[in-house]
Parts: structure tokens; sequence; C-alpha cells
């Protein structure tokens, strides 16, 4: 074959570098697809070559050339004309925690900030609690603040005008967001010089800097910045250059995340750039020896290229699969018929998904990869599962996939490397994945193919030992059952790891209001086309497009794409339709942004008609932090009509709007785009109307034949070679299309036809022979009982998603306070999302009493609420929603419910949490048992009575001060029960009532075996013995505990007789309680996933003395039993099972605010706040205990530091680690946390706390953890000779008001319980407590707390993965 004609310069390459393969796709500068050359090679060859892309473009240069060019010799970038590369660098230094060694500076009293995180732990049942490891390895305070001056929950919404912007001493400034900020405390100079000399003689050579409200107000970050690069710091991250977006704590990992990326990016791009003579990027084509220079771009994680000199490690992260999006999305979209496209990108270590619409990326600003938080734009790709490296296993009856992955060493079992069973293996095992067709790159000497025997082999072991276990485990069966085959088990796995796939895929598609059912999908990767039909079918897609370069769409992705220059600002105006004003204001500063992201681009080449904008004003409504991403609207809906806008996108995600409130303007974002090359191949669309499809039939085309396993058994599968099929050939399932990268099964119901660009399946075209096979009810399908674990949580998980949506208040919004459950007919929980552990059980009480008390009234379209202590409640202000769903004869079939923690429902003091209460009426409204929606129909009126006039009936007592956010609240959830409803419908339909009926009910027979089994594991480890334990409230109250184990039934007995009587204070717990913490304690001790359903407690007889504080009467104040009690009933229990230490057993309950409507006196209006402070956790066997974490039964997250002082009249003086609070021993405890408020106006404060007198036990030898302490820092009198500080000299101008008699502030000891109005400048410092510690105090500390690695540490990212954690450590 003769060489290709010399081109003129033009050459195009385009290079993903993943982590097993690099794909390099190279164009001669014709733009054709036909003229176009793949080169795929190993990441890592070191014994060929030293880098993988340089190597793919050394091998691109010979061909296009026609010289074959030495291993090592400089390129010669004469004729390229482009280089555009992805790389996972960055996503690998973060992963394996390998980047620059780096220093972070932020503001005094934040020096844990990253440590404490958002407060939350990952998994709600994993004793021993894994946080990621932060960044940094020093950190410096710097004593500089400022803080806003107005508060936006402020009644009056007053607003401050601020001085002459000249004056350099003023204290009221204006900030870039347009905001008033006072300066409390101006940075020294000289002081931060010294301190950033120490660092920088430590050795250390990058800084990341990020100070409280920086974001608004940069000079003082701006300050450190310049110092630092005076003393010689090679790289220092900004946080205001990076994103200026309000947030502390994602702003200050995002800068510590580029400080701590961005060296080891600039390295390995030195090193590349040695591989060549001439230039790479923009500056060195400008330079007059520019015809040696080429362009190199790299692409960043929003989507868009970037030069190489401006590449940096914020924007790295998902560098590589962003190319990917970019290439389905330019070859899967037709903007004339607007089809939205779902990407499912499945490889052999990870399964990435994304969507696009409308002709846009949708990105998302604070996602988090590696366990680290990023804010800056991204593309929302969402890494779902391990891929085709997922494990699998069958554990406690159930067929399981994943998280845990084979990865690429030893990989799958076929790999030839002594691997485990994985999904490879399965569709290797079935027929669905060809030996001949895959690279034979294994075996010692790396030539031989895939090992067909070895999964075989390992089938089978699990064959015999999965039918053993379910026959002896069979209780419904009187006779012999069938046993499985190993295709069916093999094809079992293959039905849950697409079920556990689906799942996210539904979520990131219904979480932003779109019908994943009206969306093409858009297949890529090696794995992908095994898996496409069925991850269709299941989300109702009836067509799927896999690419012709499929297998390296992410390069070919990357020669397609754009050259992008982000530009985004921080504001607080209050959008108006009317006020031109503020239009123009705007407009004033999106064209500022647009002229320098233009400036930036005309330098990189571009002319002026190459250089277009999406123009986006981030806009929320006021009182909620749901901010939304508003694009400006098309021409023909208005110019600059974003107020539209935003109510229409807000109506589409969430479901409501809010027309009485006002729209905030957050920021200002401007997103210039350089087109560079315009794609020469028609649409999908347009070859679909133009192809003449013909059907290929009898053996005609076929490379081979081959069994292969489908839904009822076995096959004789024709299989075809893409490379010989024509345009327009059509063939119809079952059949397998494959080429020497991927491997695209087309099942019997499917067709494949093949155009130009795609090969185009369409799916339900004929009937494919199949029928559907009736399922059984005689036996329980362990396959079938797996799905169905997934189908229920995954209904219950919706409607959580669905209540998240449409909430109103920052409780369930944004803390996640809430949870949802699906019932039985009697009431049975059946699965219950895993939000509040203190949620788990007693929602099925209440469920049980309601169904009991309206048996035989309820109609269809009844709607139940009820939140009283006797009828299954926890606290009032947790609301329970529920609702009936009926057959057509009119019988109750299941029931759906869901709980919110409601902010206020009246009583004595704001929040409803008062510290104080003896009686249940000073806690707020109390419902026992009413119908919210009486067929159909919200009762407003009756609920507004029950929520705002009965509770002000009572002295002292006030109704709700958020009746509206009540009522928003409640038809949120009334709307996610009838998601619950829905969803069932769908599941009944597909398999019949009697069948979903039957496996309600087998998911919990096997919650009780595993119950059961850990019982006699128990039973075991202490022989038999009586296990015994008692602790203390911190008014003496005992919680005793003996438990009574049956080793043979695997049952047990927990008697909390001698436990003390109920107390008039409001420490009394339901019994509903009680339940919750012996479920939550039973799966924590289990540490395997298992449905969480009424199962869990059928071996378990709970005994609770009658008119103890755990059984309390009618009339009884419980709101600290739901928040304190629960967790010493925990603490109780994991002592009698030896399980850990104790955690600091608190909740820490903060509340403040004013206002609200006495009886008798004038409604005032104000604002409440509630929260939950996070200590320390207990430490256990083999690991230490966790710093600043919620633990056991509460996981709400705490308010980012900025928004807590832009929402409430606050400052934050200190957010940081109890140093020495955690008990010592062989493994420490975790330490609690330090939480400093000053209160810049009057306010009634509540605490609401325990472990203040009694410390939280160490075992085993280990030292108890500290009690915490509330101080009220209170302004009193001056005493002569005290010695105290001045108030004039304390806190800020606006704080100590000066008064005629000398003042001093006294440090107070609140104790555990109490309220105090406290006045401007006044502090509260609640010091939570630390965890116990295990084992004697000396011996050598044997924690393998880092061993233990998340499994899905390795893969799990993207905005979905936010809202997995969100579901899993949630509220």
């Amino acid at each position: 074959m003769a060489a290709p004609p010399k081109p003129a310069r033009g050459i195009r390459i385009a290079i993903d570098r993943g982590g097993t393969f690099t794909d390099c796709v190279g164009n001669p500068g014709s733009g054709l697809m036909s003229d176009d050359v793949i080169i795929k090679l190993l990441s890592v060859d070191p014994s060929n070559y030293d880098d993988a892309p340089l190597e793919g473009i050394r091998r691109l240069l010979s061909r296009f050339t026609g010289h074959e060019i030495p291993r090592g010799e400089p390129l010669d970038t004469s004729q390229i004309e482009s280089i555009r590369m992805g790389t996972t660098v960055a996503t690998n230094a973060l992963l394996e925690r390998k980047g620059e060694d780096i220093a972070m500076v932020v503001t005094k009293g934040f020096k844990d900030c990253l440590e404490i995180g958002n407060q939350s732990r990952p998994n709600i049942f994993d004793l021993a609690i894994r946080k990621p490891e932060v960044l940094y390895k020093r950190v410096v305070e710097v004593d500089e603040r400022v803080t806003l001056e107005d508060y936006a929950e402020d009644p009056e919404r007053t607003k401050t005008d601020f001085p002459d912007a000249h004056d350099a001493d003023a204290e009221l400034v204006r900030g870039l967001s347009g905001e008033t900020v006072r300066i409390l405390q101006r940075p020294r100079e000289d002081e931060i010089r010294k301190q950033l000399q120490e660092v920088y003689d430590s050795g250390l050579r990058s800084i990341a800097v990020c100070l409280m409200h920086g974001y608004t107000y940069p000079k003082h970050e701006a300050l450190v910045g310049k110092l630092a690069r005076e003393i010689g710091f090679e790289h220092v991250s900004l946080s205001h250059e990076l994103m200026p977006m309000i947030k502390l704590v994602p702003r200050a990992t995002s800068a510590c995340a580029d400080a701590y990326l961005t060296p080891a990016i600039r390295k390995y791009i030195d090193g590349f750039q040695r591989g060549f003579s001439g230039g790479l990027g923009t500056e060195s084509v400008k330079k007059a020896a520019g015809m040696k220079g080429a362009r190199c771009e790299f692409m960043q994680s929003d989507g868009g290229l970037v030069d190489v000199d401006g590449f940096s490690g914020l924007k790295a992260i998902l560098s590589g699969p962003a190319g990917g999006v970019v290439g389905y999305a330019l070859t899967s979209y037709d903007p004339e018929t607007k089809i939205p496209v779902i990407g499912f990108d499945m490889g052999g270590t990870s399964t990435d998904v994304s969507r696009y619409g409308s002709g846009r990326y949708d990105h998302v600003f604070e996602t988090t990869t590696a366990g680290v938080t990023i804010q800056s734009p991204q593309l929302d790709i969402n890494t779902v599962a391990a891929g085709g490296g997922s494990r699998l296993f069958f554990r406690n009856g159930l067929f399981v996939v994943g998280p845990e992955s084979a990865s690429a060493h030893p990989g799958p079992a076929c790999y030839r490397k002594g691997g485990p069973l994985t999904i490879t293996d399965a569709n290797l095992f079935l027929g669905r994945l060809l030996p001949d067709f895959f690279p034979k790159i294994f075996g010692e000497k790396e030539d031989e193919g895939l090992d067909e025997e070895a999964s075989r082999v390992l089938f089978d072991e699990l064959t015999v030992r999965i039918n053993k276990e379910v026959t002896s485990g069979d209780q419904a069966s009187n006779g012999k059952r069938e046993e499985m085959s190993p295709d069916e088990i093999a094809y079992g796995f293959i039905k849950i790891a697409n079920e556990t796939m689906t799942r996210p895929i539904r979520s990131l598609t219904e979480a932003r209001g779109h019908d994943t059912s009206k969306h093409r999908l858009a297949t890529f990767g090696g794995a992908g086309g095994q898996h496409a039909v069925a991850i269709a079918e299941a989300l109702g897609i009836r067509q799927i497009l896999v690419h012709r370069y499929s297998s390296v769409l992410s390069a070919y992705g990357m020669a397609l794409a754009d050259v992008v220059d982000e530009r985004q600002e921080p504001e607080s105006k209050v959008w108006s339709d009317e006020d031109q004003g503020v239009r123009k204001d705007l407009q004033g500063k999106m064209e500022e942004l647009k002229k320098r992201s233009t400036a930036t681009l005309r330098d990189q080449g571009f002319d002026e008609e190459q250089i277009h904008f999406e123009e986006y004003l981030n806009m929320r409504y006021r009182g909620t932090e749901s901010a939304l991403m508003v694009v400006k609207p098309e021409k023909g809906d208005g110019d600059w009509e974003f107020g539209k806008a935003f109510v229409k996108q807000h109506e589409q995600e969430f479901g409501f709007t809010l027309p009485d409130r006002d729209i905030i303007v957050d920021d200002v974002r401007a997103r210039g785009i350089g087109k560079t090359f315009e794609p020469l191949e028609k649409t999908v669309d347009q070859q679909l109307r133009a192809i003449k499809a013909r059907d290929v039939t009898g053996e005609e085309k076929v490379f081979g034949r081959k069994s292969v396993y489908f839904d009822g058994g076995r096959r004789d599968t024709a299989i075809y070679k893409l490379e010989d099929l024509g345009v327009g050939d059509r063939i119809r399932g079952p059949a397998i299309i494959a080429d020497g990268t991927q491997t695209i099964v087309v099942t019997p119901s499917a067709s494949a036809l093949v155009i130009q660009t795609h090969v185009v399946i369409n799916i339900g075209e004929h009937s494919g022979d199949t029928e559907e096979a009736k399922v059984s009810t005689k036996e329980v399908d362990p396959i079938l009982l797996s799905i169905f674990a997934h189908r229920f949580m995954a209904i219950a998980e919706q409607m959580g998603r669905a209540l998240q949506k449409t909430s109103v208040s920052t409780n369930v919004k944004e803390r996640l306070d809430y949870s949802c459950a699906l019932f039985d007919s009697s009431g049975g929980l059946v699965a219950n999302a895993p939000h509040l552990p203190v949620h788990l059980g007693s929602m099925s009480t209440c469920v049980q009493k309601q169904a009991a008390i309206w048996k035989g009234k309820l109609r269809k379209g009844d709607v139940l609420v009820s939140n009283h202590p006797m009828f299954g409640g926890t606290h009032l202000p947790d609301i329970t929603v529920i609702t009936p769903a009926f057959t057509e004869g009119g019988e109750i079939v299941f029931y759906v419910a869901s709980r919110a923690h409601h902010a206020d429902i009246g009583g004595i003091l704001p929040g409803s949490m008062p510290p104080h209460s003896r009686e249940l009426f000073q806690e707020g409204a109390r419902i026992e048992t009413e119908k919210l929606v009486s067929e159909g129909k919200f009762n407003e009126e009756r609920i507004t009575e029950l929520l705002l006039h009965e509770p002000a009936k009572f002295a002292g007592c006030s109704g709700t001060r958020c009746l509206a956010d009540n009522l928003n609240d409640l038809k949120a959830q009334v709307a996610a029960n009838q998601k619950g409803i829905n969803l069932i419908g769908s599941l009944i339909e597909d398999y019949g009532e009697e069948v979903v009926q039957f496996y309600m009910r087998s998911i919990q027979d096997n919650a009780e075996l595993s119950v059961r089994n850990l019982l006699k594991e128990v039973s075991k480890r202490f022989e038999g013995k009586e296990l015994k334990a008692v602790d203390y409230m911190d008014d003496g109250s005992p919680i005793c505990l003996s438990v009574t184990i049956d080793g043979e039934k695997g049952e047990a007995v927990f008697d909390f007789t001698g436990t003390g009587p109920e107390v008039y204070g409001n420490t009394n717990a339901p019994e509903a309680v009680t339940y919750s913490a012996i479920i939550y304690c039973l799966r924590c001790l289990i540490k395997e996933d298992i449905p969480l359903n009424q199962g869990c407690l059928s071996p378990v007889t709970i005994l609770i003395p009658p008119k103890s504080f755990l059984s309390p009467s009618g009339t009884a104040a419980v709101v600290g039993g739901n928040v304190l009690t629960s967790q010493r009933v925990t603490d109780v229990v994991l002592k009698a099972f030896h399980a850990c230490a104790a955690s600091q057993g608190d909740c820490n309950n903060l509340t403040f605010g004013f206002g609200g409507n006495v009886a008798g006196e004038e409604a005032v209006r104000g604002f409440g706040y509630y929260e939950t402070i996070a200590g320390g956790s207990g430490a256990g066997p083999g690991w230490d205990g966790t710093d600043g974490v919620h633990t056991h039964m509460t996981n709400t997250r705490i308010t980012d530091a900025e928004v807590f002082e832009r929402r409430y009249p606050v400052v934050l003086r200190e957010f940081g680690l109890r140093e020495g609070s955690g008990g010592r021993g062989q493994q420490r405890g975790g330490e609690g946390v330090v939480r400093d408020i000053e209160f810049r106006i009057p306010v009634q404060v509540s605490i609401l706390s325990e472990r203040r007198v009694y410390h939280p036990y160490g075992l085993e030898g280990g030292e108890d953890g500290s009690c915490g302490m509330n101080v009220w820092v209170r302004k009193v009198p001056k005493v002569e000779g005290s010695g105290l500080e001045d108030a004039k000299t304390n806190g800020h101008a606006n704080g100590g008001l000066e008064t005629e008699e000398p003042q001093e502030y006294r440090h107070i000891n609140l104790g555990g319980k109490n309220t105090a109005s406290m006045q401007a400048g006044e502090r509260i410092i609640i010091m939570t407590p630390g965890g116990g510690g295990w084992g004697p105090v000396g011996k050598g500390s044997e924690s393998r707390q880092h061993e233990r690695q998340d499994p899905k540490h390795s893969w799990r990212g993207g905005s979905v993965a936010s809202r997995q954690a969100e579901a899993e450590a949630s509220a």
C-alpha cells in the first residue's frame, strides 16, 4: 500500500489517556471521518515507551508522513495543526493521594474546617467511620476577619449603605457581590509574612488560600497571595480566583485540590513538551518561530478545551470522561428533533452516566470526587458503579454486585491472574463476550486470550454453594425445589448489575425533572454494548445509539470540542422584571465578563465570528439555598427575561414556585466559546430519514455462531463483524455485532440498524419469540428477591428525592432531615431509604397504629397525618404523612409514608425544641390522627387550625412561626407519597399484585434470617452468656439492658427492666425510639447491606418497663427523647454487645431566633434557626474514633459558615476540633468540636444537650471521652478588680454598645439544657463531647483505620454521588 500523500500543515490529533488504554484519533486535516486513523495502546508500558500519548503521536505522524519516526527522536510540530488531550493525571493523583505537599491558609478559628467538613459521615451504619483524608500537610491561621453586615432572614429587609469607597480605613465596604461587608480585623503583613516564611522553610512550595467571605471581599486573600509569591512559593491557589462562590468548605477544598494537583500536572506537561522539537501552545504559535509551534489544548472538567499553559489541577479532574460526553453530545444529539440523550459509558473499572439535552451541557458546581468536594463548573458526570470489574457475591440469601471491584489487577477471573468472579466473567460465561475479538494480552507472556475455563470453574463452585444455601434455608417449599443452573446464576448477576446501574441513572434524569423514557441511550466504553439493551428497557428507552468510534469516543470528542473560557462573579441583587436599573447593572457586569473572556480567546487566535457566549445568572428564591444556573432565554422569549426563565426552570426541576418570595441573583456567569472545527457528517436523524433499511437474512454476512444465554435459555446466535456490515443493513436479534474494541449484544426483542456513523438499536420492534414466564409464588427465587430488594429500595429513594425536590424548608431541602418508606398492608416496614436512623423502626409503629384506627374507613385519595408520640411519633417537629394504596376492589394493599422535621410547629420557644419543656403541649402542635387529604382534597383549613391556632391556646405558647413552610412541606410529603404509590403501581403492572405482595413478605423474611444468623454468631462469641449494660442520662436516670440470646433459634430478648421512671423533663423517649435504636444497632453489627425492614425485629422481643422514661405517658414532654435519649439507648446496646466505646451520645441541639403569635399578644415577625452539632465517635477493636462527626441516630449536615453568616445575624468566631477531648487508649476516641457563635442582635438562644455530666465511656481499658460544656459569654456590669475582658473592646462596633456603667464579659456555664435571652455582642460557646477510647493506654496502636478504604472510594463521583451520599449519609 502506497504511503498517503504528505499533508500540508494540518494534522489534527486527539488523545484520551485513560487508566488502562490510551486512545488516539488522527486526521490529516480533511476533517472527514473516512480519513481518520485510530490507534489504541496501553497507558503504561515502560518496557516499550515512557509516555503513551507521545508514543501515539509518533505512530500517527509516521502514518501520515509516510516514514517511520524512531522512538526517542523529538517530534516535529511543523506539520501539526493541533494536539488535544484528556488525561487522568489529576484524577489518579487525587485517588492515590500522590499530589504535591501543600499548606492551607485560612481565617483564624477555622483551621479544622475541612476535617469537619459538613460533619456528616459517609456511611450511617459503619461504626468505624471513615472520612476522606484532607489534602494539606500544614494549616496557617491568619488573624483577619470580615462578615456581611445585613442578614437574609431579617423580616425588615434592612439594607445598610456603605460610606465613601475610597476611605482605606472604612469598616464598612462594598463586596464584589454588592453586599455590605464589615471589616472586623485587618490582617497584619509582618505577622503573615513570618507565618508563611515558616511554611516555606519547612520545605513546602505550594499553598492554598481561602479566607472567610473571600468570594465577595478578596483583598485579604490577594494580600496573602502577594506575600507568598514574594517569599518564593512556586504555586499559590487563591479561592476567589478559582471560583468566587459562597461556601467556605467547598471553596477551601477546591483551593487545596488546585494547589495539590496543579504542580503534578505542570510536571507532566513539562515532560510531554520535551518530546517535541517545536513549541506547544498559543504562545509558541505566536512567536517568530511560529511555523514550528503547534496548538495544544487540554480537556477540562466542564467539557471545554483550554490552552496547555492555562491547564490547572482544579479543572482537570474529569478531563478524560468529559471528552466522552462531548463525543456523544455532538454525534448523537440533533438540534432539530431535540431528543435528549443519556450517555452510558461502561468500561472495565468504572461506569459513567451523564445527560445532554437542549443543545447545552448540564453543569454542576459542587461535586465530590475521590472524597474531595470540588466547587467548579463540571459536566454532570456520575460514576455509578465499578464497571465490568464489579465483583459478584451471594450474601444472606441475596445476589450482590459490587461495590467492590477486581480493578485492573488482578482483574476478573478470566484475566489469568487468579482474580475473583466479576460481571466480565458472567458476560464471558454466557457467551456475550467473544474471546476472539478481545486483545490477547493475558497470561505470563501476555500473548493469551481470555480464560473461559477459569470463569466456568468459579461459576460451577458458586452454583453448588448457592443451591445448597437456598435449599437448606427454604422454608416455603415442602417438596424438593428445582436447582438453579450456572447459566441462571450468571444471568441473575447480570440482571442485578443492570438493576444497580439503573437506579442512579433514574436519579440523574428525574432529579432534574426529566422523564427517562423520552431519551435516547448513547452507549460507549468497552462493556457498554453488552448491557445497553437491558438498561434501556428498564428505563423505558426505545432507541440506543452506538457510535462506530464508541470505544474511543472520549478521544473523538476532544477532536470535536470547543475552546472555552469561563468567567464568574458573585452578586446579591433582587431580580425585578420592572426595575430596569437592576437589569442594567447585571447586564453591565455580564458585558465586562464577556469583554475579558473575548480578550483571552482572541489571544488564543480566535476571530470575533468564532467567539460566542452562553450567559447565565445563578438564581434562587429568598430563604432557600437551592440555586439554579439559568441560561439567557432565546430571543423569542424576550431579551434578558431571566426572571420568567427561572420560574419556569424551578417549576420543572422542583415542581413548585414561590410567587410571594423575592428572586435573588447569586452569581453572574459568562461562558465564552471559541468554535474550532465543524463536524462534516449528517446527524443521526438526518441519516435515519434518508436510509432504506434492508434486513440481513440467513447466513449472509455471518462471521460465526455461538450459544448465547438470553432470558429463558441459551440460543444459537449469529455473530457479525461490524466492518462486514454496510450502511442500511438491519440485523434482527438475537445477534452479536463486534469489532476489535467492542461487543454489542442485540437481544431477541431488538434489532440493529447500521448507519454511516452509528449502530442504531431499536427495542421492541418485534416479539423476539419470547413469552413472559409466569412468576411463581410457591417458593422464593433468590434472583427475583434481589431484584425486588433493589426495586423496593429504589421506590423509597425516589420518594425521598421527590420530597427533597418539592420541599421548601431548609430542614428538608438542605439539611435532609426526613425519611421515606414503604409498608405492607398490615403496616410492617418493607423498605426504608437510609436517611435518618432514628426514623428506622418508629415509622412502622406509626403506620400500624393509624391503620388500626382507620380500618375500613379510608377511601382512595385519602392521606393521613400524625406526629403524636403515643401514635408512633418520635418528637412533635417530626410530622408523618401516610398514604394507603388500594386494589380495584377497594382493599388496602400497602402504605407509603414520609416523615419530615418541620423547623417550627409552635410551643414555648422558636424552633419547637425547648430545653426546659415539662409537658407535651409546650413543644408545639400535637396531631394524634387526622385526614390531611380527603379523597384528593387538601384540608388546609383544618391543618392550619392544628398548627397555628391550637398550640397558641396554651399559656406562654405560640402557634407555628412558619406556617407557609409547614404547608408547603406537607404538600411535598403528599406528593412524595404519591410518587411511591405510582411506582409500586408500575411494579404491580409488571409482576402482578400477588407476586409483589409475596416478595414484600419474602424480603422481610430475608432480613429476619440475617438477624437470626447474627444472633447465633454473637451467642457463640459470648458462649451463651447474658449481655448486660447500664448507662445514665445527665439527670441520673439509668438505662439498664440485659440481652438474652437463644443460640439455637437465633432469637434474643432485649430487657430494659431497671430503667428509670418517666421524668418531669423532656428526655422521655416514646417506645418507637427504642425500636429504632435496636434496628440501627443490629444493622451496624451485621456489617453488610441487608434490607432494613420489619423482619429485623421478628427474632427480637423487646421488654420496656411501663411508666419508665422509655415508655412515657401521653402528656409527657419528649423533644429530647428523640435527639438525646435515642443516642444513649444506642450506646447502651452497643456496650452490651462490646461493639465499641461510647460516641458523643448527643446531638447538641441549638436553636435561636425571635418572634411568634402568643395568644393575647400581637404577632411578631421573626425567624427561627435549628442545628445539631458534631462530636467525637467512639473507638473500637482496630480503629480510632473519628473527630468532629455526627454519630449513630443522626447525620444532619451543618450549615456552611459563610451561608450561616449571610442568612442570620451572627459571627461564627470558631468552628474547630476540641483537642484532647477524645478518650485515650490503644485506639483513641474521636475529638469533639468547639462552636463559638456571637449574636449581632438580641435573640432567644436554647441548647438541648447531654453528656455534660456522665462521660462517654471507654471500653476494654480505654479511657472515657471528655464531657461537653455550654458557655454563655455574657455582658454584665463590671466588678472592680475582676480582671475580666472589657465589653467595649470585645466584639465589633455593632456588638458591644457603650453604656454609662462599665461592662465586662463573664463566662457562664449554661448546663446541658437551658435557654437565655442573649444581647448583641454576647456569645454561646458549645464544646461537644469526645468519644471513648478502646484498649489500655500505652499498648501500641493497631489502628487500621486508613487501610479500611471505602470500596466505592476509587470510582464514586459526580452529583448523583453527592445525592447518594445524601441518601446513605444523609440528614
